[in-house]
């Protein structure tokens, strides 16, 4: 239904154990207040963490390079669509896609392209989560990783983006927007080693990109394919 480039989550095989030890981690947290740094000291990786707490809990997810937020503030944002495009705070419903804005320092690429996608089909089974991590192409050389912060936010004032038609099956994002202040619960520091397709960022050509992005914004020609 995607191109082969989409990634989907790795298999985690948690067991209830696990979860538990996810859910016990999470509330000794939350008890010591002031937005604590998560001590993640479990023998599971970040992200099958951070993906669980999206899954399972009323919380969504903020990747940042700066790991001193006290308080969320809608800002405009700078978007292709209309759901990205407002004066908002954003988050994700998805660990890894957090992760991803985490772990990229912003100022060493032009550009970068990404997405976190389940697929409902015509049955109603949802298939996914998929991802695509792109950033241009000329700073991949560089490496350009840095460590981040995952923000824990609480979703109560959080709306998702409506589903869009796929052919016959509808894409559902994982993309979050508050329109109110929001204080985070908790953070957890991220590198780069802890983001699971670090080897599969892919690079784009900006200038390609950008021919996209004007067709879309002001209906010119659909570029070529090369």
């Amino acid at each position: 239904m995607l191109p082969d480039y989409w990634l989907t989550r790795p298999n985690t095989h948690a067991d209830e154990t696990t979860h538990r030890a996810f859910d016990e981690l999470l509330n000794s947290t939350l008890q010591i207040g002031d937005c604590p740094t998560i001590e993640f000291n479990l023998p599971r990786q970040k992200w099958e963490f951070l993906c669980y707490l999206a899954d399972q809990h009323q919380i969504a997810l903020h990747g940042s390079g700066n790991s001193s937020i006290d308080l969320f503030e809608p800002r405009q944002s700078n978007d292709l669509t209309e759901f990205g495009n407002q004066k908002a705070i954003y988050a994700a419903s998805d660990g890894i896609w957090a992760m991803f804005f985490a772990i990229i320092d912003r100022d060493r690429v032009d550009s970068i392209t990404n997405a976190c996608v389940r697929l409902e089909d015509e049955t109603g089974l949802v298939h996914g989560p998929f991802y695509v991590f792109s950033v241009s192409q000329s700073a991949v050389p560089n490496k350009p990783w840095r460590t981040g912060t995952v923000y824990l936010l609480p979703k109560q004032t959080f709306i998702t983006q409506s589903p869009l038609a796929f052919g016959s099956n509808q894409v559902h994002i994982a993309q979050l927007a508050s329109f109110e202040a929001v204080q985070p619960l908790a953070k957890i520091t991220v590198t780069p080693d802890d983001f699971p397709f670090l080897s599969q960022i892919r690079g784009h050509d900006d200038a390609r990109l950008q021919e996209y992005a004007t067709a879309l914004q002001t209906g010119a020609p659909w570029p070529e394919d090369q």
